[in-house]
């Protein structure tokens, strides 16, 4: 615990922890200002992604960066997964699919080159596992062409014929569930020796126990506090002049994926280049095989429809295009900052795109 406050002292954005009581008593007294609760819960989450970054950082530090970056994902996404669930109930389904998309691409593109920039700037060239980034990739493209197919039958099938797009969306979640449970065992048990970490440098600031408590704890925060987001991010959002997809590609998306970039641009930082890529190709993966078919099978429990995974045009060609772009940056196994420029240049066209021109109706 004395480790755990002297974190806190010695950095000024954790100081920023003192938003989590108030955003969650704000919004119990006063249930109506939306745009204050949106400020404040988007404060609140801040701090806690700069906690669990440092507790990832410690566990990573005893498992590897493999497990440390799976771990990180994991835990990231559940903030991801709790705001779609909260959506889900209330049946904003193009603020699901918006905020699955958007992760999809965030995380694949933005984070992803943030790293190699933040990385690039401080080191001349950074070198990391070849083989898991394309492994990565690899679960990404398959992904993302489960996603593509029932969007691609849906503007084929001219008759409207929702019922078997549902039937199809949900064999190929349970497919794409089977594919992440395989692609969890040949990474961590049959070929556990192919992701070994190109750097071996660990820094275990915290011991193990002190790291996987903060872990829990900040991550009942986090669920909490997102809560809060939910409840607010479409009013705020209204009064901002965004539609409810630029809302869920960009402004869920960034905010939800917060934990686990301030984990990845941590390890750029310290040259730990594999901890980077594993959190942000990993967790794009994660949220495309895990997240999302979990979500299509949530919806028949606690939506008021079945959700399909027919995801408009738009974002199917966004998913594909950024799958693309990471494999084209990771093929190397080297960066350097300019690298993440790119893959960053890519992102901001998506972001300006959605903005400028939303899709039109909702899925």
């Amino acid at each position: 615990m004395k480790l755990l406050l002297q974190e806190i002292r010695r950095n000024p954005l954790l100081w920023l922890l003192v938003f989590v009581p108030i955003a969650l008593a704000a919004e119990k007294l006063n249930h109506e200002a939306h745009t204050l609760h949106f400020v404040l819960s988007v404060l609140a989450i801040l701090p806690l992604a700069v906690l669990l970054s440092h507790a990832t950082e410690s566990v990573a530090a005893k498992t590897g960066d493999s497990v440390g970056g799976l771990l990180n994902a994991t835990l990231g996404n559940l903030t991801e997964l709790v705001i779609a669930i909260a959506a889900l109930q209330a049946g904003q389904y193009t603020l699901v699919k918006a905020s699955v998309a958007g992760a999809i691409v965030t995380n694949s593109l933005f984070m992803l080159g943030a790293s190699f920039l933040i990385g690039g700037l401080k080191y001349h060239v950074q070198e990391f596992n070849r083989v898991a980034a394309r492994f990565q990739a690899g679960l990404l493209f398959l992904a993302t062409v489960g996603l593509l197919i029932p969007s691609a039958v849906a503007a084929r099938d001219s008759s409207g014929s929702n019922g078997s797009n549902q039937e199809l969306s949900l064999a190929l979640s349970f497919l794409l569930l089977l594919a992440y449970g395989l692609g969890l065992w040949f990474s961590l048990n049959t070929h556990r020796e192919l992701f070994a970490s190109s750097t071996e440098e660990h820094e275990a600031t915290w011991p193990i126990g002190l790291a996987l408590v903060t872990l829990a704890v900040v991550t009942i925060l986090v669920a909490f506090v997102s809560e809060v987001f939910v409840g607010s991010v479409q009013y705020a959002a209204t009064s901002f002049g965004m539609s409810p997809a630029f809302v869920g590609f960009i402004i869920v998306a960034l905010v939800g994926a917060a934990a686990e970039m301030a984990a990845a641009f941590s390890g750029a930082r310290k040259n730990r280049l594999d901890l980077s890529v594993g959190i942000a190709l990993g967790s794009a993966a994660q949220i495309a095989l895990f997240v999302a078919p979990v979500l299509v099978l949530l919806s028949y429990l606690i939506g008021p429809a079945p959700m399909d995974l027919n995801f408009w045009p738009g974002a199917v060609a966004m998913i594909l295009f950024a799958t693309l772009t990471a494999s084209l940056v990771t093929t190397s196994g080297r960066s350097t900052w300019f690298v993440g420029v790119l893959a960053i240049m890519v992102y901001l066209i998506f972001a300006t795109a959605l903005y400028l021109l939303p899709p039109a109706g909702n899925k």
